[in-house]
């Protein structure tokens, strides 16, 4: 017997067209498997349609703010609601980009696994360093603060759909860079600029159990993989698996390589000790995988990296939510 599963989409966020289009698949693929899918948006009325509804489970497709920082899941533990994918404290952690060191030396002092994840050497930077506290005139630093120097990646420190996103290969272009990134969050990230095989690994399941699913290579077909070009269609490449010739022109090195960006996929995984599904961003450089970002609500729309990643490992998007809503059949 099927379920109904209250499909969390839209919001407000810069990424709401992203959530709708999310929603939207997701929906479609929850009906496909024989349940009832409840689309929502969040509006003022959502708790007490929640509450009327009485969903056996909620699935957020939520994309940016309120969809990956936290607030949806909190609420959805406070109604005691059951929901797909990671709890609040977890989204909370993944949201701020510049948590991965923290994450994951913390992870490796703990359980003494060998570190196999790699991550860009940053600097974060609040807004109100810059507003009301002159940061902007020692921007001269960060050719120094900064590995490697010039280019550098500078982003929002929060959200995703690369909004924001710039890669700046002077100190001329800073400011600029700086302003776009802020006009979407409170606080920017500025860190190494890494060149290499860029790649989404979307992992499944929880803890010891999770296991990740072919990577999908990210190729745009000009200029780098930002907001435009996820939107435009034709502009961005993308093979599912990964091709081998790309990690490396030895056939065993690279399904040897492949392994290690999956077991970086996972060590991150389980360093936020995430739940159900997520998706971790990264580029082989060449001689590691650096880690940019876990995604705790991947896309899912027909274009989206996860689904790809379904198809690769040849299993259906209705398949693997049908698992994933099923474990709360009561």
């Amino acid at each position: 017997m099927g379920l109904k599963v209250a499909v969390l989409m839209g919001g407000a966020s810069f990424e709401r067209e992203f959530s709708l289009a999310s929603g939207k698949n997701v929906c479609a693929a929850l009906e496909e498997a024989g349940h009832k899918a409840v689309p929502l948006d969040t509006t003022g009325e959502l708790v007490p349609t929640l509450r009327s509804e009485r969903p056996d489970v909620c699935y957020s497709a939520l994309h940016g703010k309120h969809g990956e920082d936290g607030t949806i899941q909190s609420l959805l533990e406070f109604l005691d609601i059951p929901f797909i994918g990671s709890p609040s404290h977890v989204c909370h952690r993944s949201w701020n980009k510049d948590s991965m060191h923290y994450e994951l030396a913390t992870y490796r002092a703990i359980t003494g696994e060998a570190p196999v994840a790699s991550w860009p050497q940053g600097i974060y930077l609040a807004r109100d360093a810059f507003k009301d506290m002159g940061a902007a005139t020692a921007l001269d630093l960060v050719q120094e603060r900064v590995i490697g120097g010039f280019p550098v990646a500078v982003k929002p420190a929060h959200g995703g759909s690369a909004l924001g996103v710039h890669k700046v290969d002077s100190v001329d272009e800073l400011g600029e860079a700086i302003l776009d990134a802020l006009s979407f969050d409170e606080a920017v990230v500025i860190e190494q600029w890494v060149d290499g095989v860029e790649m989404a690994v979307s992992v499944l399941g929880t803890g010891w159990d999770a296991y990740a699913l072919p990577p999908v290579e990210i190729v745009p077909t000009k200029g780098l993989y930002g907001t435009e070009a996820r939107m435009e269609p034709g502009a961005v490449q993308y093979f599912a698996p990964v091709r081998p010739a790309s990690l490396s022109d030895d056939e065993g090195d690279a399904q040897a390589i492949r392994a290690e960006i999956e077991r970086a996929a996972l060590e991150v995984y389980r360093a936020y000790n995430a739940r159900d599904l997520a998706r971790i961003d990264l580029i082989w450089d060449g001689a590691q995988a650096r880690v940019f970002e876990v995604n705790v609500s991947p896309g899912m729309a027909e274009r989206s990296l996860f689904p790809a990643a379904c198809a690769a490992a040849g299993l259906s998007l209705s398949s693997v939510l049908n698992e994933l809503v099923s474990q709360y059949a009561k």
